[in-house]
Protein backbone atom coordinates (compact mmCIF):
# COMPACT_ATOMS: atom_id res chain seq x y z
CA UNK A 1 0.00 0.00 0.00
CA UNK A 2 1.72 3.46 -1.09
CA UNK A 3 2.56 5.78 1.40
CA UNK A 4 0.39 8.89 1.89
CA UNK A 5 2.08 12.42 1.82
CA UNK A 6 3.01 13.76 4.67
CA UNK A 7 3.76 17.34 5.91
CA UNK A 8 7.18 18.67 5.68
CA UNK A 9 9.46 18.62 9.05
CA UNK A 10 12.70 20.44 8.42
CA UNK A 11 15.64 17.54 7.63
CA UNK A 12 18.18 16.91 10.00
CA UNK A 13 20.71 19.33 11.23
CA UNK A 14 23.86 20.41 8.92
CA UNK A 15 26.11 23.56 8.39
CA UNK A 16 25.63 24.29 4.62
CA UNK A 17 27.23 26.19 2.66
CA UNK A 18 26.82 26.07 -1.64
CA UNK A 19 26.60 22.05 -2.06
CA UNK A 20 29.51 21.33 0.69
CA UNK A 21 28.29 20.95 4.08
CA UNK A 22 31.04 21.01 6.63
CA UNK A 23 30.70 18.56 10.10
CA UNK A 24 31.61 19.85 13.45
CA UNK A 25 34.84 17.97 12.85
CA UNK A 26 35.20 19.05 9.42
CA UNK A 27 34.46 16.02 7.62
CA UNK A 28 32.13 15.12 4.94
CA UNK A 29 28.92 13.83 6.56
CA UNK A 30 27.38 10.19 6.05
CA UNK A 31 25.58 10.82 2.91
CA UNK A 32 28.13 12.63 1.04
CA UNK A 33 31.19 10.21 1.88
CA UNK A 34 31.21 6.58 1.05
CA UNK A 35 30.51 3.79 3.29
CA UNK A 36 32.26 3.78 6.50
CA UNK A 37 34.10 1.45 8.52
CA UNK A 38 34.17 -0.60 11.33
CA UNK A 39 37.53 1.29 13.30
CA UNK A 40 39.23 -1.86 14.42
CA UNK A 41 38.65 -3.17 10.82
CA UNK A 42 39.98 -0.18 9.15
CA UNK A 43 43.72 -0.80 7.93
CA UNK A 44 44.72 2.46 9.15
CA UNK A 45 43.34 2.00 12.51
CA UNK A 46 44.42 -1.73 13.19
CA UNK A 47 47.24 -2.18 15.87
CA UNK A 48 48.40 -5.26 13.13
CA UNK A 49 48.79 -3.21 10.20
CA UNK A 50 50.29 -0.25 12.32
CA UNK A 51 52.93 -2.05 13.80
CA UNK A 52 53.86 -3.39 10.07
CA UNK A 53 54.11 0.37 9.21
CA UNK A 54 57.75 2.38 10.80
CA UNK A 55 55.70 5.67 9.65
CA UNK A 56 51.99 4.85 11.45
CA UNK A 57 54.19 3.33 14.50
CA UNK A 58 56.10 6.68 14.62
CA UNK A 59 52.92 8.82 14.30
CA UNK A 60 51.56 6.94 17.09
CA UNK A 61 54.31 6.17 19.73
CA UNK A 62 54.96 10.51 19.43
CA UNK A 63 51.65 11.16 19.76
CA UNK A 64 50.91 9.11 22.59
CA UNK A 65 54.27 11.00 24.34
CA UNK A 66 52.67 14.34 23.45
CA UNK A 67 49.05 13.40 25.13
CA UNK A 68 51.14 12.26 28.28
CA UNK A 69 52.91 15.42 28.80
CA UNK A 70 49.76 17.08 28.20
CA UNK A 71 47.80 14.67 31.07
CA UNK A 72 50.51 15.80 33.56
CA UNK A 73 49.45 19.27 34.80
CA UNK A 74 45.51 18.67 34.01
CA UNK A 75 45.40 15.55 36.21
CA UNK A 76 47.04 16.86 38.87
CA UNK A 77 44.39 20.45 38.65
CA UNK A 78 41.47 17.80 38.38
CA UNK A 79 42.92 15.98 41.65
CA UNK A 80 42.96 18.85 43.40
CA UNK A 81 38.82 19.78 42.61
CA UNK A 82 38.36 16.42 44.07
CA UNK A 83 39.95 17.29 46.97
CA UNK A 84 42.29 14.29 46.77
CA UNK A 85 46.23 13.91 46.65
CA UNK A 86 47.74 14.91 42.98
CA UNK A 87 48.90 11.06 42.87
CA UNK A 88 45.22 10.03 43.11
CA UNK A 89 44.39 11.78 39.55
CA UNK A 90 47.97 11.12 37.71
CA UNK A 91 47.79 7.32 38.46
CA UNK A 92 43.74 7.05 37.26
CA UNK A 93 45.00 8.75 34.12
CA UNK A 94 47.27 6.07 34.10
CA UNK A 95 45.16 3.12 34.40
CA UNK A 96 42.29 4.94 32.76
CA UNK A 97 44.27 4.96 29.34
CA UNK A 98 46.18 1.83 29.44
CA UNK A 99 42.78 -0.12 30.46
CA UNK A 100 40.14 1.93 27.56
CA UNK A 101 43.52 0.87 24.92
CA UNK A 102 42.18 -2.56 25.59
CA UNK A 103 38.79 -3.27 26.34
CA UNK A 104 36.99 0.57 24.32
CA UNK A 105 35.35 0.57 21.15
CA UNK A 106 36.65 3.81 19.92
CA UNK A 107 40.76 3.24 19.15
CA UNK A 108 42.57 6.67 19.19
CA UNK A 109 40.49 8.08 22.05
CA UNK A 110 42.47 8.86 25.12
CA UNK A 111 40.35 8.29 28.68
CA UNK A 112 41.65 9.31 31.73
CA UNK A 113 41.00 11.72 35.17
CA UNK A 114 38.63 14.46 34.15
CA UNK A 115 37.06 17.72 35.36
CA UNK A 116 33.64 16.43 35.10
CA UNK A 117 33.78 13.02 36.90
CA UNK A 118 36.21 15.35 39.65
CA UNK A 119 33.12 17.53 40.16
CA UNK A 120 30.84 14.98 40.93
CA UNK A 121 32.75 12.94 43.34
CA UNK A 122 34.51 16.24 45.16
CA UNK A 123 31.33 16.00 47.47
CA UNK A 124 31.98 12.18 48.31
CA UNK A 125 35.69 12.87 49.28
CA UNK A 126 35.11 16.62 51.28
CA UNK A 127 32.40 14.87 53.48
CA UNK A 128 32.98 10.77 53.67
CA UNK A 129 36.68 10.25 53.05
CA UNK A 130 38.97 9.08 50.37
CA UNK A 131 37.75 5.34 50.95
CA UNK A 132 33.83 6.73 50.17
CA UNK A 133 35.48 8.06 47.08
CA UNK A 134 36.83 4.83 45.88
CA UNK A 135 33.82 2.99 46.40
CA UNK A 136 31.97 5.06 44.60
CA UNK A 137 34.28 5.07 41.57
CA UNK A 138 33.81 1.33 41.74
CA UNK A 139 29.67 1.42 41.65
CA UNK A 140 29.85 3.81 38.97
CA UNK A 141 32.02 1.46 37.14
CA UNK A 142 29.36 -0.69 37.36
CA UNK A 143 26.54 1.20 36.62
CA UNK A 144 28.49 1.91 33.55
CA UNK A 145 28.89 -1.80 32.23
CA UNK A 146 25.38 -2.16 33.43
CA UNK A 147 23.86 0.94 31.58
CA UNK A 148 25.99 -0.07 28.37
CA UNK A 149 24.57 -3.48 28.57
CA UNK A 150 21.22 -2.56 28.47
CA UNK A 151 21.25 -0.19 25.64
CA UNK A 152 22.61 3.06 26.73
CA UNK A 153 24.64 3.97 23.81
CA UNK A 154 21.44 3.52 21.61
CA UNK A 155 20.01 6.80 22.62
CA UNK A 156 23.08 8.68 21.13
CA UNK A 157 20.72 8.72 17.69
CA UNK A 158 18.49 11.29 19.75
CA UNK A 159 21.30 13.94 20.10
CA UNK A 160 20.32 16.53 16.97
CA UNK A 161 23.67 17.73 14.71
CA UNK A 162 22.66 21.05 16.13
CA UNK A 163 23.56 19.92 20.05
CA UNK A 164 26.83 18.06 18.13
CA UNK A 165 28.22 21.63 16.77
CA UNK A 166 27.15 23.33 20.16
CA UNK A 167 29.09 20.57 22.10
CA UNK A 168 31.68 21.17 20.00
CA UNK A 169 32.11 24.70 19.92
CA UNK A 170 31.17 24.70 23.73
CA UNK A 171 34.28 22.46 24.04
CA UNK A 172 36.53 24.41 22.27
CA UNK A 173 35.26 27.57 24.27
CA UNK A 174 36.17 25.38 27.80
CA UNK A 175 39.23 24.19 26.05
CA UNK A 176 40.38 27.82 25.76
CA UNK A 177 39.52 29.62 29.22
CA UNK A 178 40.58 26.31 30.90
CA UNK A 179 44.29 28.20 30.05
CA UNK A 180 43.54 31.68 31.61
CA UNK A 181 44.65 30.82 35.18
CA UNK A 182 48.14 30.14 33.53
CA UNK A 183 48.24 33.18 31.47
CA UNK A 184 46.71 35.66 34.57
CA UNK A 185 49.10 37.54 36.72
CA UNK A 186 52.26 35.55 35.98
CA UNK A 187 55.65 36.62 34.62
CA UNK A 188 55.51 38.53 31.37
CA UNK A 189 58.34 35.73 29.98
CA UNK A 190 54.92 33.94 29.80
CA UNK A 191 53.41 35.65 27.36
CA UNK A 192 56.12 35.57 24.40
CA UNK A 193 56.78 31.78 25.11
CA UNK A 194 52.89 31.29 24.36
CA UNK A 195 53.51 33.40 20.91
CA UNK A 196 56.72 31.05 20.30
CA UNK A 197 54.77 27.98 20.77
CA UNK A 198 52.12 29.11 18.83
CA UNK A 199 54.53 30.14 15.95
CA UNK A 200 56.39 26.65 15.93
CA UNK A 201 52.74 24.61 15.78
CA UNK A 202 51.55 27.02 13.09
CA UNK A 203 54.28 27.29 10.71
CA UNK A 204 56.29 24.05 11.56
CA UNK A 205 53.90 21.60 9.57
CA UNK A 206 54.12 23.77 6.37
CA UNK A 207 57.85 22.86 6.82
CA UNK A 208 58.03 19.22 8.03
CA UNK A 209 55.56 16.62 9.66
CA UNK A 210 58.57 14.49 11.01
CA UNK A 211 57.58 15.39 14.48
CA UNK A 212 54.83 16.28 16.01
CA UNK A 213 54.61 20.03 16.46
CA UNK A 214 53.58 20.43 19.73
CA UNK A 215 56.01 18.13 20.95
CA UNK A 216 58.91 20.12 18.94
CA UNK A 217 56.98 23.17 20.98
CA UNK A 218 57.54 22.03 24.30
CA UNK A 219 60.98 21.07 23.77
CA UNK A 220 62.41 24.07 21.98
CA UNK A 221 60.30 26.06 25.05
CA UNK A 222 61.57 23.95 27.83
CA UNK A 223 65.14 24.01 26.33
CA UNK A 224 65.02 27.97 26.24
CA UNK A 225 64.20 28.05 29.77
CA UNK A 226 66.65 26.36 31.40
CA UNK A 227 69.51 27.83 28.92
CA UNK A 228 68.55 31.40 29.69
CA UNK A 229 67.57 30.24 33.47
CA UNK A 230 64.08 31.94 33.34
CA UNK A 231 61.89 32.22 36.52
CA UNK A 232 58.29 30.80 34.87
CA UNK A 233 55.78 28.86 36.26
CA UNK A 234 56.31 25.13 35.60
CA UNK A 235 54.53 21.79 35.81
CA UNK A 236 56.29 21.16 39.31
CA UNK A 237 54.81 24.23 40.83
CA UNK A 238 51.20 22.03 40.04
CA UNK A 239 51.17 19.38 42.47
CA UNK A 240 53.44 17.42 43.61
CA UNK A 241 54.44 14.06 41.26
CA UNK A 242 54.67 10.37 42.46
CA UNK A 243 57.58 8.50 43.40
CA UNK A 244 56.41 4.94 43.27
CA UNK A 245 54.03 2.82 41.00
CA UNK A 246 50.37 2.70 41.93
CA UNK A 247 49.33 -0.51 44.15
CA UNK A 248 46.03 -2.43 44.69
CA UNK A 249 43.60 -0.99 46.96
CA UNK A 250 40.25 -1.74 48.40
CA UNK A 251 38.24 0.43 50.16
CA UNK A 252 37.82 0.44 53.74
CA UNK A 253 34.02 0.81 53.95
CA UNK A 254 31.18 -1.10 55.47
CA UNK A 255 29.22 -3.41 52.71
CA UNK A 256 25.75 -2.16 54.24
CA UNK A 257 22.47 0.00 52.83
CA UNK A 258 23.31 2.60 54.60
CA UNK A 259 27.00 2.66 52.31
CA UNK A 260 25.04 2.34 48.54
CA UNK A 261 22.25 5.09 49.92
CA UNK A 262 25.71 7.36 50.14
CA UNK A 263 27.38 6.68 47.62
CA UNK A 264 24.59 5.38 44.83
CA UNK A 265 23.45 9.16 43.61
CA UNK A 266 26.80 10.06 43.09
CA UNK A 267 27.87 7.07 41.23
CA UNK A 268 25.06 7.10 39.18
CA UNK A 269 25.75 10.81 38.29
CA UNK A 270 29.17 10.01 37.76
CA UNK A 271 28.30 6.92 35.17
CA UNK A 272 25.73 9.33 33.52
CA UNK A 273 27.86 12.13 32.97
CA UNK A 274 30.94 9.94 32.07
CA UNK A 275 28.92 7.77 29.34
CA UNK A 276 27.57 10.98 28.15
CA UNK A 277 30.85 12.63 27.77
CA UNK A 278 32.40 9.43 26.16
CA UNK A 279 29.75 8.66 23.63
CA UNK A 280 29.68 11.89 22.31
CA UNK A 281 33.68 12.34 21.85
CA UNK A 282 33.67 9.01 20.47
CA UNK A 283 31.38 10.20 17.91
CA UNK A 284 33.40 12.95 17.02
CA UNK A 285 36.18 10.85 16.07
CA UNK A 286 34.38 8.85 14.42
CA UNK A 287 33.34 11.68 12.18
CA UNK A 288 37.09 13.01 12.26
CA UNK A 289 38.34 9.62 11.31
CA UNK A 290 35.29 8.93 8.77
CA UNK A 291 34.71 5.00 10.56
CA UNK A 292 32.49 3.45 12.66
CA UNK A 293 32.96 2.43 16.55
CA UNK A 294 31.61 0.34 18.62
CA UNK A 295 29.57 2.72 21.06
CA UNK A 296 27.98 -0.37 23.51
CA UNK A 297 31.88 -1.71 23.77
CA UNK A 298 32.92 2.15 24.26
CA UNK A 299 30.32 2.40 27.21
CA UNK A 300 31.05 -0.86 29.35
CA UNK A 301 34.60 -0.42 28.23
CA UNK A 302 34.47 2.87 30.22
CA UNK A 303 32.90 0.69 33.11
CA UNK A 304 35.50 -1.77 32.90
CA UNK A 305 38.07 0.75 33.23
CA UNK A 306 36.69 2.81 36.27
CA UNK A 307 36.84 -0.45 37.82
CA UNK A 308 40.42 -0.81 37.46
CA UNK A 309 41.23 2.84 38.57
CA UNK A 310 38.78 2.32 41.43
CA UNK A 311 41.18 -1.05 42.59
CA UNK A 312 44.06 1.17 41.84
CA UNK A 313 42.93 3.89 44.16
CA UNK A 314 42.21 5.87 41.65
CA UNK A 315 39.52 8.87 41.24
CA UNK A 316 37.48 7.43 37.79
CA UNK A 317 37.52 9.22 34.64
CA UNK A 318 35.99 9.22 31.23
CA UNK A 319 36.97 10.03 27.63
CA UNK A 320 38.82 13.39 27.84
CA UNK A 321 38.12 15.23 24.63
CA UNK A 322 41.02 17.76 24.50
CA UNK A 323 43.57 15.18 24.97
CA UNK A 324 41.92 13.36 22.09
CA UNK A 325 41.60 16.43 19.63
CA UNK A 326 45.36 16.52 20.33
CA UNK A 327 45.63 12.66 19.59
CA UNK A 328 43.44 12.12 16.74
CA UNK A 329 43.46 15.65 15.03
CA UNK A 330 46.35 17.34 15.63
CA UNK A 331 49.36 14.35 15.88
CA UNK A 332 47.53 12.47 13.56
CA UNK A 333 47.22 9.52 15.83
CA UNK A 334 44.71 6.62 14.73
CA UNK A 335 45.00 3.54 16.85
CA UNK A 336 45.10 1.77 20.26
CA UNK A 337 48.85 2.02 19.92
CA UNK A 338 48.64 5.76 20.93
CA UNK A 339 46.20 5.32 23.38
CA UNK A 340 47.93 2.74 25.64
CA UNK A 341 51.40 4.62 24.91
CA UNK A 342 49.79 7.83 26.21
CA UNK A 343 49.42 5.75 29.72
CA UNK A 344 52.66 4.15 29.58
CA UNK A 345 54.59 7.26 29.07
CA UNK A 346 52.61 8.99 31.46
CA UNK A 347 53.49 7.00 34.28
CA UNK A 348 57.13 6.82 33.65
CA UNK A 349 56.98 10.91 33.25
CA UNK A 350 55.65 11.12 36.74
CA UNK A 351 57.56 8.06 37.98
CA UNK A 352 61.03 7.74 36.45
CA UNK A 353 60.98 11.04 35.09
CA UNK A 354 59.73 13.25 37.52
CA UNK A 355 62.16 15.73 38.20
CA UNK A 356 63.08 16.35 34.08
CA UNK A 357 59.07 16.70 33.53
CA UNK A 358 58.18 18.88 36.38
CA UNK A 359 61.19 21.54 34.60
CA UNK A 360 58.41 21.74 31.27
CA UNK A 361 56.96 25.44 31.95
CA UNK A 362 53.56 25.65 31.69
CA UNK A 363 53.57 27.98 28.86
CA UNK A 364 54.39 25.21 26.36
CA UNK A 365 51.72 23.69 27.31
CA UNK A 366 49.42 26.49 27.42
CA UNK A 367 49.69 26.94 23.38
CA UNK A 368 49.07 23.17 22.68
CA UNK A 369 45.72 23.33 24.61
CA UNK A 370 44.68 26.89 23.18
CA UNK A 371 46.35 25.23 18.95
CA UNK A 372 43.91 22.28 19.99
CA UNK A 373 40.75 24.96 21.32
CA UNK A 374 41.17 26.42 17.67
CA UNK A 375 41.60 23.71 16.00
CA UNK A 376 38.57 22.27 17.63
CA UNK A 377 36.11 25.17 16.91
CA UNK A 378 33.48 24.73 14.31
CA UNK A 379 34.43 28.13 12.53
CA UNK A 380 32.12 27.41 9.48
CA UNK A 381 29.09 27.24 11.71
CA UNK A 382 29.45 30.75 13.51
CA UNK A 383 30.30 32.17 9.58
CA UNK A 384 27.86 35.53 9.31
CA UNK A 385 26.71 34.04 5.95
CA UNK A 386 26.36 30.39 7.43
CA UNK A 387 24.00 32.00 10.48
CA UNK A 388 22.15 33.67 8.20
CA UNK A 389 21.23 30.71 6.34
CA UNK A 390 20.74 28.50 9.13
CA UNK A 391 16.42 28.48 11.00
CA UNK A 392 16.79 30.46 13.99
CA UNK A 393 15.62 27.29 15.57
CA UNK A 394 19.14 25.07 14.85
CA UNK A 395 21.04 28.05 15.54
CA UNK A 396 19.43 28.67 19.09
CA UNK A 397 19.94 24.85 20.12
CA UNK A 398 23.79 25.35 19.40
CA UNK A 399 23.44 28.58 21.65
CA UNK A 400 21.86 26.95 24.31
CA UNK A 401 24.19 23.55 24.38
CA UNK A 402 27.36 26.38 24.34
CA UNK A 403 26.04 28.79 27.10
CA UNK A 404 25.05 26.00 29.72
CA UNK A 405 28.29 24.66 28.86
CA UNK A 406 30.18 27.56 29.37
CA UNK A 407 28.17 28.37 32.65
CA UNK A 408 28.05 25.34 34.30
CA UNK A 409 31.89 24.15 32.94
CA UNK A 410 29.62 20.69 32.47
CA UNK A 411 29.05 18.95 28.91
CA UNK A 412 27.10 16.60 29.96
CA UNK A 413 24.37 19.41 31.22
CA UNK A 414 24.93 21.11 27.97
CA UNK A 415 23.92 18.04 25.85
CA UNK A 416 21.13 18.07 28.10
CA UNK A 417 19.50 20.94 27.43
CA UNK A 418 20.69 21.80 24.40
CA UNK A 419 18.46 17.96 23.43
CA UNK A 420 15.50 19.61 25.31
CA UNK A 421 15.69 22.54 24.10
CA UNK A 422 15.54 21.07 20.24
CA UNK A 423 13.03 18.31 21.40
CA UNK A 424 11.38 21.59 22.47
CA UNK A 425 11.30 23.53 19.06
CA UNK A 426 10.94 20.11 17.24
CA UNK A 427 7.24 19.74 18.73
CA UNK A 428 6.33 23.12 18.24
CA UNK A 429 7.63 23.27 14.62
CA UNK A 430 5.99 19.94 13.77
CA UNK A 431 2.45 21.28 16.16
CA UNK A 432 1.90 23.98 14.02
CA UNK A 433 1.66 21.88 10.78
CA UNK A 434 -1.16 20.32 11.79
CA UNK A 435 -4.41 21.77 10.48
CA UNK A 436 -8.44 21.14 9.94
CA UNK A 437 -9.97 21.12 7.00
CA UNK A 438 -14.10 21.64 6.94
CA UNK A 439 -15.17 19.67 3.71
CA UNK A 440 -18.40 22.24 2.19
CA UNK A 441 -19.93 19.02 0.74
CA UNK A 442 -21.80 16.86 3.19
CA UNK A 443 -24.78 14.58 3.00
CA UNK A 444 -28.36 14.90 3.08
CA UNK A 445 -31.12 13.33 4.48
CA UNK A 446 -34.44 12.46 2.56
CA UNK A 447 -35.91 16.17 3.48
CA UNK A 448 -32.66 17.55 1.64
CA UNK A 449 -31.20 19.12 5.14
CA UNK A 450 -27.36 18.37 6.02
CA UNK A 451 -26.82 15.43 7.53
CA UNK A 452 -23.09 14.82 7.86
CA UNK A 453 -20.02 17.05 7.94
CA UNK A 454 -16.83 16.10 6.91
CA UNK A 455 -13.77 17.08 8.43
CA UNK A 456 -10.22 16.32 7.12
CA UNK A 457 -6.89 16.56 9.55
CA UNK A 458 -4.14 16.85 8.20
CA UNK A 459 -0.41 16.53 10.01
CA UNK A 460 1.66 14.65 13.42
CA UNK A 461 -1.31 14.33 16.29
CA UNK A 462 0.45 14.29 19.13
CA UNK A 463 0.08 15.96 22.95
CA UNK A 464 1.67 19.96 21.36
CA UNK A 465 -0.47 19.80 18.44
CA UNK A 466 -3.27 17.61 19.36
CA UNK A 467 -4.69 19.99 22.66
CA UNK A 468 -6.05 22.61 20.25
CA UNK A 469 -7.61 20.13 17.94
CA UNK A 470 -10.86 20.42 20.64
CA UNK A 471 -11.29 23.58 19.82
CA UNK A 472 -11.77 23.32 16.01
CA UNK A 473 -15.10 21.88 15.66
CA UNK A 474 -18.66 23.26 15.75
CA UNK A 475 -20.22 21.08 18.01
CA UNK A 476 -23.24 23.14 18.17
CA UNK A 477 -23.82 23.99 14.20
CA UNK A 478 -22.83 20.59 12.86
CA UNK A 479 -25.59 17.85 12.11
CA UNK A 480 -26.03 14.88 13.63
CA UNK A 481 -23.19 12.79 11.99
CA UNK A 482 -19.86 14.06 11.76
CA UNK A 483 -16.82 12.32 9.96
CA UNK A 484 -13.24 13.32 11.21
CA UNK A 485 -11.19 11.89 8.59
CA UNK A 486 -7.53 11.47 9.21
CA UNK A 487 -6.24 9.57 6.16
CA UNK A 488 -3.38 12.59 6.21
CA UNK A 489 -2.61 12.64 9.47
CA UNK A 490 -1.33 9.93 12.34
CA UNK A 491 -2.18 9.10 15.52
CA UNK A 492 1.32 9.34 18.36
CA UNK A 493 0.24 9.33 21.82
CA UNK A 494 -1.81 8.93 24.61
CA UNK A 495 -2.65 12.70 24.61
CA UNK A 496 -4.41 12.65 21.22
CA UNK A 497 -6.18 9.25 21.67
CA UNK A 498 -7.68 11.36 24.93
CA UNK A 499 -8.73 14.65 22.83
CA UNK A 500 -10.77 12.30 20.60
CA UNK A 501 -12.99 10.68 23.14
CA UNK A 502 -13.15 14.03 24.00
CA UNK A 503 -14.37 15.39 20.93
CA UNK A 504 -16.66 12.80 20.76
CA UNK A 505 -18.19 12.99 24.13
CA UNK A 506 -18.88 16.84 23.35
CA UNK A 507 -20.60 15.59 20.22
CA UNK A 508 -22.63 13.10 22.40
CA UNK A 509 -24.12 15.40 24.82
CA UNK A 510 -25.60 17.02 21.90
CA UNK A 511 -27.34 14.01 20.77
CA UNK A 512 -24.67 13.93 17.93
CA UNK A 513 -22.34 10.58 16.89
CA UNK A 514 -18.89 11.06 15.31
CA UNK A 515 -17.21 8.23 13.36
CA UNK A 516 -13.41 8.40 12.94
CA UNK A 517 -12.02 7.20 9.23
CA UNK A 518 -9.29 6.95 7.66
CA UNK A 519 -6.36 5.37 10.53
CA UNK A 520 -4.46 2.23 9.94
CA UNK A 521 -1.19 1.14 10.81
CA UNK A 522 -0.17 1.67 14.44
CA UNK A 523 -2.43 4.38 14.66
CA UNK A 524 -5.15 2.69 14.02
CA UNK A 525 -4.07 -0.07 16.35
CA UNK A 526 -3.08 2.67 19.24
CA UNK A 527 -6.52 3.93 18.76
CA UNK A 528 -8.61 0.61 18.92
CA UNK A 529 -6.54 -0.06 21.96
CA UNK A 530 -6.94 3.02 23.72
CA UNK A 531 -9.86 4.46 23.42
CA UNK A 532 -12.27 4.79 25.92
CA UNK A 533 -9.84 3.78 28.76
CA UNK A 534 -8.18 7.16 29.50
CA UNK A 535 -11.59 8.53 31.27
CA UNK A 536 -14.01 10.00 30.98
CA UNK A 537 -13.58 11.90 27.45
CA UNK A 538 -12.31 15.50 28.75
Amino acid sequence: MPSRPRGGVAPGFSWKEDTTVTTPAGTTPAGNAPAVHEADDDPVLSVRAALRSPKRLKTEILAGLVVALALIPEAISFSIIAGVDPRVGLFASFTMAVTISIVGGRPAMISAATAAIALVVAPVAREHGFDYLVATVLLGGLFQVVLSVLGVAKLMRFIPRSVMVGFVNALAVLIFTAQLPHLIDVPWLVYPLVAVGLGVMVFLPKLTSVVPAPLVAIAVLTAAVLAFGWDVPNVGDEGALPESLPALFLPDVPLTTQTFAIIAPYALAMALVGLLESLMTAKLVDDITDTHSNKTREGWGQGVANLVTGFFGGMGGCAMIGQTMINVKVSGARTRISTFLAGVFLLILVVALGDVVALIPMAALVAVMIMVSVATLDWHSIAPRTLKLMPRSETLVMLVTVAATVITHNLAIGVILGVVTAMVLFARRVAHLTSIEKVSEADTDHDGEVDTRVYKVHGELFFASSNDLIYQFDYVGDPRNVVIDLTGADIWDASTVATLDAIRHKYANKGKSVEIVGLDGAGLERLDRLSGRLGEGH
